[in-house]
């Protein structure tokens, strides 16, 4: 399991005005999130989810915080790269975003794991500007 942050630009869809976040990327996470303390401090419209998810911890547990029941919708930019996504929100996050597996494997960015340096060489033609 590998693990790189990265600042990014995230923009709310009813909005304009673009914030820049430090991001983890962690090729052992299984979705995609985003802090409920984020989404608090920049005001993201919430959009409950039909059922709640219940999330395991690495160690195999169940979130302690409780299932997701919130999910928000954002613009995510870096370098070249820019996509509307759909994030869950979980409570009692470290980070303010965690991209996980399923988009490294989509975007199969070049990361340079020594520098931290990551490229979006390799991201399909419909994620780039």
């Amino acid at each position: 399991m590998r693990k790189v942050t990265v600042k990014i630009g995230l923009k709310r869809i009813d909005m304009q005005e673009e914030i820049a976040v430090e991001v983890l990327l962690d090729s052992g996470a299984t979705r995609l999130v985003m802090s409920s303390e984020l989404i608090r401090k920049q005001e993201f419209k919430l959009k409950k989810v039909e059922k709640p998810i219940y999330m395991r911890n690495v160690n195999s547990l169940f979130n302690k915080e409780g299932p997701i029941k919130h999910i928000v919708e954002v613009n995510i930019y870096y370098q070249e790269y820019r996509e509307r996504m759909e994030i869950d929100v979980i409570r009692g996050q470290k980070w303010s975003v965690i991209l996980e597996m399923p988009w490294l494997v989509c975007h199969n960015p070049e990361i340079n794991w020594k520098t931290r340096e990551i490229k979006m060489t390799r991201c399909p033609e419909e994620y780039r500007k």
